[in-house]
Order: structure tokens, then sequence, then C-alpha cells
């Protein structure tokens, strides 16, 4: 999978993720928590762009940490939303499995980079 492959995928999941959320009641709750989840899955996008544009190892492990915590939190959320929202179980459930492929991805990246890094410490 290329880099552009993840910027594509990372963006979609961000898109995918924005109409979901369009199918989910309003409430005070589910405010708060959609917001958070429309913050984190487009953060996912936004943050492996800037991974791409790295300029040296150690700014790639910087932001390849941020893309692995902001897809975490999107998984959190979709999780949320499991426990406590009426929605499209079958979109739920292709979202989290995303997310989940995702940090998979992302973590081994991060761990790749990081044994480089840091082999000597």
């Amino acid at each position: 999978m290329t880099a552009n492959d993840l910027k594509d995928r990372t963006k979609q999941f961000a898109v995918d993720t924005f109409f979901f959320l369009r199918s989910i009641k309003y409430c005070d709750e589910s405010k708060t928590i959609k917001n958070q989840l429309i913050r984190s899955s487009s953060s996912v996008a936004a943050n492996y762009r800037a991974v791409c544009r790295a300029r040296s190892d150690k700014e790639f492990y910087s932001k390849i940490c941020i893309v692995v915590e902001e897809v975490d939190e999107s998984q959190f959320w979709l999780e949320i939303i499991h426990a406590t929202q009426e929605c499209d179980s079958k979109k739920l459930h292709d979202l989290n499995k995303e997310a989940k492929e995702l940090v998979n991805i992302f973590a081994r990246s991060k761990k790749t980079i990081g044994d480089k890094l840091f082999k000597d410490k």
C-alpha cells in the first residue's frame, strides 16, 4: 500500500464518518460525541498528510504518533456510539473495522520507525 493509497483511505474514513454521523439523531449527548468523532477522524487524514511531508525520521515519528492517537480516539468514539446510540449498525461496524485496520497499519509504522530511531537506547 502506497502513501497515496493511505492518504485516500484516511480521507475516505473521514468522509464516511461524516456521512454516518448525519444518521444519528440530535440530542445534547450526541452533539458532543459527533463533534469529537468529526475532529478525530478528520485529524487522522490531515495528520497523515503531514506524515507524508515529514523532513526527517524524527519528524515522521512524531507525526505518526499523532495519527495513531487520533485513529484510536476515533475508534473510542465509535465504541461510545455503539453503546449509546441507535444507528445503522452495518455502517458503524464497517467504520469500526476500518478504524481497527488503520490503528494496526499506523502502529506498525510507528514501531518500525521507533525501532530505527531508538535502537541504541
